[in-house]
């Protein structure tokens, strides 16, 4: 999570929105350094969590946009993702498996039929957020650093 955090902060000190908050400990770790961190999930258990914190926002009918969001590990299990990144305004956040072609998909640990909508090569992901208004700004190896296999982690800004 300080990884995380160390990563938004170097182009986002703002409000941010975390989209699928898992644990909820991205959220927990950027709060605790004055950076107003709320989220969105369908979990029930992390929808309670978020509301008894005061945290909670119901992206689906949100109106206003959001400055900057974060999706970590989270993309690749939304089928109308383009819907969901339209509301950002400025900065994005990403971390998803990536992959160097489509035997490198069905070989991974990652390939999921019953979880995943997406699977994305580095040049299919910069290029799909191209088209959504959104150009790389960074991009880090921090979750293969952690362990994690074939993670990338991305900053798009909206152009």
């Amino acid at each position: 999570m300080a990884a995380r955090v160390a990563f938004v902060d170097k182009v986002w000190g703002l409000d941010l929105l975390d989209y699928g908050i898992g644990s909820g400990a991205f959220i927990e770790r950027r709060n605790q350094f004055g950076r107003r961190t709320y989220g969105y999930d369908i979990n029930a258990a992390g929808i309670a969590w978020l509301k008894a914190r005061m945290l909670w926002l119901n992206v689906p009918i949100h109106n206003e946009p959001i400055r900057a969001m974060s999706l970590w590990d989270v993309l690749e299990h939304i089928d109308d993702f383009p819907a969901v990144l339209d509301k950002v305004s400025d900065w994005l956040f990403l971390s998803l498996p990536i992959f160097r072609d489509a035997d490198h998909v069905l070989r991974s640990k990652h390939y999921r039929k019953d979880e995943h909508f997406w699977y994305f090569t580095r040049r299919g992901l910069i290029n799909v957020m191209a088209d959504l208004g959104f150009e790389l700004i960074i991009e880090s190896d921090m979750e293969i650093k952690a362990g994690r296999e074939d993670i990338g982690a991305f900053a798009f800004k909206r152009v």
